[in-house]
């Protein structure tokens, strides 16, 4: 079994030197490179090809978030777990539309951090509890279009479940079906989307609120 390959970028060193560590721990995880800033990060992604990548959003020069941008330019298959300490709604919208693939608070890194790769890498979309709650509040408060998408219920439903950053598994489980029909309602979602992948369905849910 080939190793995760993962890349670091935060600028608090102590910091990034402890989640290195602690990946470092972790059998088949092979940590990459760790970096201070992401002024480089387009060199530096076509050099490493990482598998996975972890983000800070406050970081000098630019930001986490836009750094996210000129990543999904170059590559739309790397995971992008954002590591910060902002649970507020405008930068969980913002990275979440610049294409990230999970949310982690830096106070849950040491309880939750690999139980969020492990649900990433089996396709869902992590998020610390209280991101959660900003993301389903969001839906609930918001108004309701009218479905311009002609979603069935059932794929709202799905919709729905994606935005809370649950994973194929358990979205089988929730439903009762198989992960292979499960897959299908979600193939046929992003073909009424058109949308290619499930980040890019959970920001056109979120900003459309279409859930």
């Amino acid at each position: 079994m080939m190793s995760l390959r993962v890349s670091i970028y935060e600028d608090n060193t102590p910091l990034r030197e402890s989640v290195a560590s602690l990946l470092r721990l972790k059998e088949g995880i092979h940590v990459l490179e760790t970096y201070d800033n992401v002024l480089c990060i387009e060199e530096q992604i076509k050099k490493d090809k990482p598998d996975l990548i972890l983000m800070d959003i406050d970081m000098p020069g630019m930001n986490g978030i836009e750094a996210v941008k000129k990543i999904r330019l170059l590559n739309d298959r790397v995971s992008i777990l954002m590591l910060t300490v902002f649970d507020d709604d405008h930068h969980v919208f913002d990275a979440i539309c610049a294409g990230a693939s999970g949310y982690l608070l830096k106070k849950h890194i040491s309880t939750r951090l690999f139980d969020s790769i492990d649900e990433m890498l089996a396709g869902g979309a992590p998020m610390s509890p209280s991101i959660a709650r900003i993301v389903i509040s969001s839906m609930q408060h918001g108004s309701r279009n009218l479905n311009p998408y002609s979603l069935t219920p059932r794929e709202r439903q799905m919709l729905g479940s994606l935005s809370n950053g649950t994973s194929y598994k358990l979205i089988a489980s929730e439903f009762s079906i198989s992960i292979d029909t499960v897959r299908t309602h979600i193939k046929k979602i992003y073909e009424k989307l058109h949308v290619h992948s499930q980040t890019e369905a959970v920001a056109k849910a979120l900003k459309e609120k279409l859930v």
